[in-house]
């Protein structure tokens, strides 16, 4: 019992020093390492500090800096989602694949059912999980009134999660998608907008005229977008992030 022990402690030492050199930013925390020390020993050196064993030791080496930092496109993008359901009030939400977080807060006010490849996991009231590929979504024809997807087409059909290679993937999704929305139902998209590119095989970016494209069963409600400096501008026309690099596109649609 005593050396499986050890034994864990040892796994849980090279697991812990691993992720302390490549998350978030891979070796960036070698910088940090002379203060993590200095930070230890002086710990130690305190007056009634707890022993600290060598195998315990757990570095966080990443997380010194001056503003919390984010991910802009997934903050934004969550914030305004849950703004646009606030206002609709949807009885019942339906997610594709979008984070998980950001639907365990929906829940707390709107029923949520969360659709994913890989389905959830987790038990939460006012949250379900169904598997679902979505190429093939679990609903019938016109069935949903409020759906969302985000930051999540872009990268159908790239192999990058398991799924098959397809170059066509994010437009087959747009169309799955559009087909399963109810007329006046409404739709909530984000993906990467900017000059047109894959970048293999992490995600595609397309134009904000071209998204308009993917959805002709679809009219544009409001569109508001994330910019290359991680900015949020709300409701504005699509003209406005049309010479970006890398922005994040939030459109709301309503089936025609």
């Amino acid at each position: 019992m005593e050396q499986q022990t050890v034994t864990e402690q040892l796994k849980s030492f090279v697991r812990n020093w691993a992720m302390a050199l490549l998350h978030p930013r891979p070796i960036v925390g070698l910088a940090y390492l002379p203060r993590f020390i200095g930070h230890w020993i002086k710990y130690a050196k305190t007056d009634r500090a707890q022993k600290i064993g060598v195998l315990d030791l757990q570095p966080c080496l990443g997380d010194w800096s001056t503003y919390t930092p984010f991910d802009a496109h997934y903050f934004y993008q969550g914030a305004w989602l849950a703004r646009q359901l606030s206002a609709s009030k949807p009885i019942q939400h339906i997610d594709v694949g979008s984070s998980v977080l950001a639907m365990s807060v929906l829940s707390a006010w709107t029923d949520t059912v969360f659709v994913d490849y890989r389905p959830l996991k987790a038990s939460l009231p006012g949250l379900s999980s169904v598997a679902g590929n979505i190429l093939q979504l679990p609903f019938a024809d016109d069935s949903i009134s409020s759906l969302s997807c985000l930051h999540v087409i872009e990268h159908i059909g790239l192999g990058r999660y398991g799924d098959p290679i397809d170059p066509q993937g994010s437009v087959k999704a747009a169309l799955e998608l559009q087909r399963i929305v109810c007329p006046t139902g409404k739709f909530f998209l984000s993906l990467p907008v900017g000059r047109e590119r894959i970048c293999f095989n992490a995600h595609r970016v397309h134009a904000p005229a071209t998204v308009l494209g993917m959805f002709p069963q679809m009219k544009l409600v409001e569109f508001s977008y994330v910019d290359d400096d991680g900015q949020y501008h709300e409701s504005k026309s699509i003209e406005a992030a049309s010479q970006l690099e890398y922005g994040c596109g939030l459109f709301q649609f309503e089936k025609l």
